[in-house]
């Protein structure tokens, strides 16, 4: 398989964060209909690798047989779904991350078969990727991309799963010099239990923030127990236990005392993956939802054919489009991003990151909008198999169970809405990224009635949508400034405020980048996908505003009181007025799609 072609070169590399300050066009977003023919051949494969290989052998993953999880990862390196981010000199195809996006998300038909594979792809082989010496990447890599070796990345500790810089485990230098000596205990690391090689980090005398790479046979190295977990129970999860583990110097990865690079960058690739591997799972589930619905029969019908079944499948099929829509759109803005890199520097694994690491807040929206819209895609499933949906014979028990451990990954939800708003204020305070004046603009303006059209005199049919969307972004940085007005420099304190800010600009980016696609495709597809589309974005318009106008109320709340108040939320009813669209009729519409196609369908 070659490596892919760059993609339009329409598709603007904006700055990270930028959409709550710029408007885009269209053509400046990627979407899944800019596939490119080699996009396209790679998803085929993957699909028919995880429809004939992954979910046949279903009940032996989830029994533990991981030689059987090892051997289908051997077959999805022979098939080239494993080499997608690894150099060409290494065995590796050097693909486009939207690539690496497809194959994550095709490949995530079964939640522990996904686990694996991801952990060893993601942040088992991109440190070494990265970080590793040529030496390294050149004893390693090759036998990870074809998974004759398996990799594990462990970085929690029972005292330091989300804050991972106050980790115990202890490496010293031995006394002639040849070796680090690490103490210490590892918890939940995934492939521990059948993997070969480890990302292991730990501090250098008990200051220095660092990265080893442990072979499994390494003298004082063990691993523990089998973890029994709620989901994912095919993916293997175990601690490690280091005992005077002897580590050669040479498999110190990275820079001594620099290994917080490595744990952060690591997550961000990791965000943005789990973004696509999430959608992956949903498109599945709702393809159970929609044959079961059209199999079921209740009182003369096929359940498909009630109301409140149809906005369940409504529901699901709209979030699944919004995912689709922020996955690849941001991925699209990595790859134009790494694109700009010229000679050295596009191969320099650095300047890749600081690439990457721009678009840390999109991919932390990713992680949490994604991991919260598969949970309401499997809960919907799982209703409307009704009893069934509790059996373990259905395969909606399976996902309701192995969907909830995505909400604490790479992240957990509530650490990444801090990192939303934590990342824009920090890049707001220094500069990079003009926050503080348009707050300060808005501010001197809010006064003035906001801009509405309700579409009713144009020919566009989102005309109202589209500028809900710009009132949505102004009650985001409204409160935003609300709430620096009152807490200034101690806002980080407020974790409420800014989770609720968070939630606000999480909205601000599903509602942009489902509307910017929808207006693409309606010069691009038939008309019966182009309004399918439209109807989605309606109903993600009504869910958005819903979702802000009570994260809205309650930031406001919380920093002005009396006339002040008063007048805040004056202004924000008016931000946020906006003609009620029929999301009954919407929903039905957007329902009997999907019906009408077996699964996910615009």
């Amino acid at each position: 398989m070659a490596t892919l072609a760059s993609h339009p070169s329409t598709v603007k590399a904006a700055a990270g964060g930028s959409f709550l300050l710029e408007e885009r066009t269209p053509q400046e977003v990627f979407t899944p209909e800019d596939f490119n023919d080699e996009h396209r051949q790679i998803a085929e494969t993957a699909s028919n690798f995880a429809q004939k290989e992954i979910l046949p052998a279903a009940d032996a993953i989830e029994a533990k047989d991981y030689k059987v999880t090892r051997a289908l990862l051997a077959k999805a390196g022979e098939l080239g779904l494993m080499a997608t981010d690894t150099p060409e000199e290494y065995g590796g195809l050097a693909m486009d991350k939207v690539a690496s996006a497809i194959v994550g998300e095709k490949l995530s038909v079964l939640g522990s078969f996904a686990t694996s594979f991801s952990a060893h792809v993601g942040i088992g082989m991109l440190p070494i990727i990265w970080y590793g010496t040529p030496e390294q990447k050149q004893r390693y890599l090759p036998k990870l991309v074809t998974a004759e070796w398996v990799a594990a990345y462990a970085l929690s500790e029972a005292s330091s799963g989300s804050d991972a810089m106050s980790m115990r485990t202890r490496a010293v230098l031995s006394p002639d010099g040849q070796h680090y000596i690490l103490n210490g205990e590892k918890m939940w690391i995934t492939n521990a239990g059948f993997a070969d090689l480890y990302t292991v980090f730990a501090k250098v005398d008990g200051e220095k923030f660092t990265a080893f790479l442990i072979e499994r046979d390494a003298p004082g190295f063990a691993v523990g127990a089998e973890e029994h977990k709620l989901g994912i129970r095919g993916s293997s999860t175990c601690p490690l236990i280091l005992t005077d583990c002897k580590v050669p110097i040479g498999n110190l990865l990275g820079e001594l005392g620099k290994g917080h690079h490595i744990a952060f960058n690591i997550l961000n690739i990791g965000r943005f993956k789990m973004g696509a591997a999430v959608l992956g799972g949903a498109k599945n589930s709702l393809v159970n939802a929609v044959r079961y619905a059209k199999e079921r029969k209740a009182f003369g019908k096929t359940i498909g054919e009630f109301g409140l079944i149809q906005q369940k499948l409504a529901e699901s099929a709209t979030g699944v489009f919004v995912s689709e829509s922020m996955v690849y759109r941001t991925v699209g803005m990595i790859d134009a991003a790494l694109g700009s890199l010229e000679g050295e520097n596009a191969t320099n694994p650095r300047e890749i990151q600081k690439k990457i690491e721009e678009y840390a807040v999109e991919c932390s929206i990713l992680k949490v909008w994604g991991s919260e819209m598969l949970e309401m895609v499997v809960d919907h499933t799982l209703q409307i198999y009704g009893g069934y949906g509790y059996v373990e014979e259905y395969p909606a028990e399976r996902a309701y169970r192995d969907s909830r451990i995505n909400r604490i990954f790479e992240g957990t939800n509530e650490i990444n809405r801090m990192i939303i708003t934590g990342w824009l204020m920090k890049r707001a305070a220094s500069g990079q990224l003009p926050l503080l004046g348009a707050i300060k603009k808005l501010m001197a303006e809010v006064m003035e009635p906001p801009s509405f059209d309700s579409g009713d005199e144009t020919d566009d049919p989102l005309a109202g949508e589209a500028a809900l969307l710009a009132n949505l972004k102004k009650a985001a940085l409204f409160c935003s400034g609300s709430a620096t007005q009152k807490y200034m420099q101690t806002l980080q304190d407020q974790q409420e405020i800014m989770g609720d800010l968070a939630d606000m600009t999480i909205q601000v980016y599903a509602l942009e980048s489902a509307l910017l696609r929808a207006r693409k495709l309606g010069v691009q597809l038939q008309k019966a996908q182009t309004q399918t589309a439209y109807a989605m974005v309606k109903l993600c318009a009504a869910d958005a505003l819903g979702v802000v106008e009570k994260a809205a109320r309650r930031v406001l709340a919380a920093v002005a009181e009396g006339d002040m108040l008063r007048t805040q939320l004056a202004i924000l009813r008016r931000l946020l007025k906006h003609a009620p669209q029929n999301t009954i009729a919407l929903s039905r519409m957007v329902a009997q799609r999907q019906l009408d196609a077996g699964g996910y369908k615009l």
